[in-house]
């Protein structure tokens, strides 16, 4: 079947000669980054994945039958656990080399007690300083919303951005400085690892991480702000040890006593601080210059900084009531309400049972404005989360898809209703039905004692109101009173949020009024009579829709035939007049001279060609 120069047809261009592929592994060239094949991949999957139906969708890594899932180059989600793990285990060498530098400095006695100590904690310091670095460079990041995990990438976004001078600034071995001739090496090494500080924003990426992850948010906050109160407390009280060390120790009251133990004296040191910069005062009156203005600067400190860490502690103490007021409704307005207009008794202590519930029980009626920042799909997810088990108990949710609950679980609305409470009365215009997820409710008569019924967990009532059952002589009006027995859960659920879930889902909507059909036939509510002249209208009207949809599509077909035909004759007019090939196109007529006189009928041209158009040109008068 090949073709030969003796039996390829003429005009065939030759076709190109075969080539013969080896075995051998060649080298290929790689597309670079502007290479337009790896456009698709900027809005696709993210590169160094692995694509779902077998290919790798790293544009510079060969793909090949044997790729594994395991990518060449391994990168972090800035959102996911292990980058969450490693920014938490940096906040141990930070925090050392905040608290230990300005010690070691400070009391030059644990310095020499401890030397051993103190430079393997700071090589491990050093170490993981440098591995941060390294795990910044294999970071991905956002980019339209999609997460970049090339490596490349990833490299050149850290190293051109000004969080790594800083870094590098952080870790630069500023102990060599120890080795010039005439600097002391001790407290030399500790303050020449003061560049060692300037990582502190790693350290509010963290806490800042951490307050979004943790369950105590409000909790975390306060330990913050201690952590922050303790730490500048401890930078005061190293700083006036050390100025009590240069003027003298025990020289006079204001300076710190000599003491023999290093740890008394810190201790002396710490409490001096914490009077200086509580603004508690009771201090020794300064005698010197350098007191005078070191106290002065403490006290500055202190109404600046240290009352703004106040007022944020205060705040978070605020915040805290605050939050259990989001989640329970405040009885304190209803009470004030209740009291402004002289009623109280009863009603005011049912008002007040009736928080104490919601709180006691951890009842959430307001939990929908909790979740409403939430986008849709989240949303949906949180609320099958906790109210999904509790909707498979309903009876008539046994049978419905997931999808169903999933669409109905947006819809439900919490309520509680304290003991005595009525839920719904006999003749009441219904606008929402009930399911029970919790509590027992009783079916009274018209004297509001005797219980006809009691409905307990997984029942619902309130539908025949709000659906369309043919035959219910009680229209959209309640039938029976619903009476909380103690205090009960219920979810509500609106009358144009249950039309538009069974108007998604007939098959729900079937099951339903079959349910209320047989309701209705048990209380003698049924008109059957009614019914199946309902069942005869709606027959009746689907038939003549039926007849008008065959109508109008005879219609639509006669139409149609009719443009065809109108255009069919529009194109034989236009054929008809125009000229014959190779004759030439008739003159135009000249411009009317003048309105026509009375009487005079213009002369027609008897051209055979010509008869038809030019039968309604006016013809000037004399011609």
């Amino acid at each position: 079947g090949t073709s030969t120069p003796q039996n390829r047809l003429p005009g065939t261009p030759a076709p190109a000669p075969r080539r013969t592929v080896s075995r051998a592994p060649q080298k290929r060239a790689l597309p670079g980054p502007g290479h337009p094949s790896l456009e698709p991949l900027k809005s696709g999957l993210s590169a160094g994945q692995r694509d779902p139906k077998g290919g790798c969708s790293d544009p510079r890594s060969l793909c090949s039958p044997s790729c594994t899932a395991i990518p060449r180059n391994w990168t972090l989600d800035p959102a996911g656990d292990w980058h969450y793990r490693w920014i938490s285990l940096m906040v141990l060498p930070i925090l050392y080399n905040w608290v230990v530098l300005i010690l070691r400095c400070c009391f030059p006695e644990v310095q020499e007690a401890h030397t051993g100590l103190w430079q393997a904690l700071d090589g491990l310091s050093d170490a993981l300083y440098l591995l941060d670095i390294a795990v910044h460079c294999h970071t991905g990041f956002l980019e339209d919303g999609i997460l970049v995990r090339d490596i490349s990438r990833t490299r050149r976004r850290y190293l051109g951005s000004w969080t790594f001078p800083w870094d590098v600034m952080a870790v630069l071995p500023t102990e060599l400085l120890c080795l010039l001739p005439g600097v002391p090496r001790v407290p030399g090494v500790p303050a020449a690892r003061a560049n060692r500080c300037l990582r502190v924003p790693r350290l509010f990426e963290a806490f800042d991480r951490c307050e979004t992850r943790t369950g105590w948010p409000n909790v975390f906050r306060m330990a913050k702000l201690m952590l922050y109160l303790l730490l500048g407390i401890h930078w005061h009280g190293c700083l006036y040890f050390a100025l009590s060390a240069h003027l003298g120790l025990g020289v006079d009251p204001w300076v710190c006593p000599s003491s023999a133990r290093p740890l008394r004296r810190y201790l002396h040191s710490f409490y001096f601080s914490t009077l200086v910069l509580t603004t508690v005062g009771d201090t020794p009156t300064p005698q010197r210059e350098e007191e005078l203005l070191f106290l002065t600067a403490g006290f500055l400190l202190a109404v600046l900084g240290f009352a703004t860490i106040t007022g944020s502690i205060s705040t978070v103490i605020v915040n805290l009531s605050s939050a259990s007021t989001a989640f329970y409704p405040d009885a304190g307005p209803v009470r004030r309400y209740l009291r402004a207009w002289g009623v109280g008794g009863r009603l005011a202590g049912r008002v007040v049972r009736w928080h104490q519930h919601l709180r006691a029980q951890r009842k959430l009626p307001a939990e929908w404005e909790v979740l409403q920042h939430l986008p849709r799909g989240l949303r949906a997810e949180v609320a099958a989360s906790v109210h999904l088990e509790a909707l498979r108990r309903v009876g008539l949710f046994r049978s419905w898809e997931h999808g169903v609950l999933r669409q109905l679980v947006l819809r439900l609305r919490p309520q509680v209703f304290g003991p005595g409470e009525f839920v719904c009365r006999r003749g009441d215009v219904g606008r929402e039905m009930y399911f029970i997820r919790e509590g027992r409710l009783a079916v009274v008569a018209e004297d509001g004692v005797t219980q006809l019924a009691v409905l307990g967990e997984g029942l619902y009532f309130g539908e025949i109101s709000l659906i369309n059952i043919k035959g219910n002589t009680a229209g959209n009006r309640r039938t029976a009173n619903i009476l909380s027995i103690g205090y009960s859960d219920l979810f509500c659920l609106g009358k144009e949020d249950l039309a538009e879930v069974l108007a998604e889902f007939p098959c729900a909507r079937a099951a339903m009024e079959a349910k209320g059909r047989e309701l209705l036939l048990r209380m003698g509510q049924l008109d059957t009579g009614a019914e199946a002249a309902a069942l005869a209208a709606e027959a009746e009207a689907r038939r003549r829709l039926q007849g008008l949809e065959v109508a109008l599509e005879g219609l639509q077909t006669r139409a149609a035939r009719l443009l065809a035909q109108l255009e069919a004759s529009a194109l034989r007019m236009a054929l008809r007049v125009q000229p014959p090939p190779g004759l030439p196109s008739p003159p135009p007529p000249p411009p009317a001279l003048g309105p026509p006189r009375a009487g005079h009928r213009p002369r027609l041209s008897t051209g055979g060609s010509e008869r038809i158009g030019a039968s309604s040109l006016p013809v000037p008068p004399g011609a």
